[in-house]
This record gives C-alpha cells, sequence and structure tokens, in this order.
C-alpha cells in the first residue's frame, strides 16, 4: 500500500488539528477540512486513502459526503465519527460506504484501529443486555430524524408529537442501557 493520505473533515477547529498532529505522528499525510464543500475540494487535490469525516457539520452532513468521496476514490477508506451516535446513522453510513463508524470521545489510536483491515472483519457479538427503552425510544426518533433529513418539525409530524417535546427529548442524551 502507498502513503497514507488521510483528510479530517471536522467543523470544530480545535479538535481537527489536534488529531491533525496526532494522526501525522502515525505516519499519514494529513489535509484538513472544516465543511463538505472544502472536503471535496480537497479530496480533488490530494486524493486521500483515507477519510475521517464527522456526521453534524454546517452545510452538508457528512453522511451526504460519503457517496461523493466514494466517487472519487471507490477504495477511500472512510470513518464516520460523531458525538451523536445512533444506531440509525450508522446504518446509513454503512449503507453509503463507511467503513467504520466511532462515538465521540475518540483517540488516534482507535482510529488508526478503525482503518485497519482487522477492524473490519472481526466478529461483533450481540449484546447481552437488551437496549433500555429510553435507549430504544432515542434510537428510533434518531431513525425516524434521519429519514426527515434532521427537520425537527417534520420529524415531529411523522412521531405525533409537539415539536418543543421532540427538541427536549432530542438535547438529552439517553443512557447507555
Amino acid at each position: 500500500m502507498g502513503p497514507r493520505r488521510l483528510l479530517i473533515v471536522d467543523d470544530d477547529d480545535t479538535f481537527r488539528e489536534v488529531l491533525a498532529r496526532a494522526m501525522s505522528r502515525r505516519g499519514y499525510a494529513v489535509r484538513t477540512a472544516g465543511d463538505a464543500d472544502s472536503a471535496l475540494r480537497a479530496a480533488c487535490e490530494v486524493e486521500p486513502s483515507h477519510a475521517l469525516v464527522d456526521l453534524r457539520m454546517p452545510g452538508a452532513s457528512g453522511l451526504n459526503l460519503i457517496p461523493a468521496l466514494r466517487e472519487l476514490a471507490p477504495d477511500m477508506r472512510i470513518v464516520v465519527l460523531t458525538g451523536y451516535a445512533s444506531i440509525a446513522t450508522a446504518v446509513e453510513a454503512i449503507k453509503r460506504g463507511a467503513i467504520q463508524y466511532l462515538a465521540k470521545p475518540v483517540d488516534a489510536a482507535q482510529i488508526d484501529n478503525a482503518f485497519s483491515d482487522a477492524a473490519r472483519v472481526r466478529d461483533v457479538e450481540p449484546e447481552p443486555v437488551p437496549l433500555s427503552v429510553k435507549r430504544l425510544e432515542w434510537e428510533h426518533i434518531h431513525k425516524v430524524l434521519a429519514e426527515h433529513a434532521g427537520n425537527v418539525s417534520a420529524t415531529a409530524r411523522a412521531l405525533g408529537m409537539h415539536r418543543r417535546t421532540l427538541q427536549r427529548k432530542l438535547g438529552k442524551r439517553p443512557r447507555a442501557r
């Protein structure tokens, strides 16, 4: 495999720059972008072999960026990184071509491992404890939200709840179990 060229796409300037330095120390030639448009321009210039894409950014989301990056380089290894993890967005990211989906906070070692072949083919064991009702509700809300392209009002109508109630639920993080 040739040089590892990494494109980091995240709207948090500080996080992006700290991560760029850490990944450079791990042997990646790093290029950064703060949004989807500048990421596409950078990808055309440097032809990255790897991309780390934030899910939520101003403008187009990371989910919308994945197919465009795949079109530029079908073999590119794309990992989605988010502070708003849900099963619905994880499934959608993989469907669109990401090889991994990581929830923040993460470190450079976790990201480097996510790009490896071992991370792609390992067996995933089912959770021994089923998800809580609150967690299931959280997952369902985010699935419907993704289906409505992030439109809170349309999602509230689809779920049959008041928009403000939905906004309160979106502001709260569910417990893991």
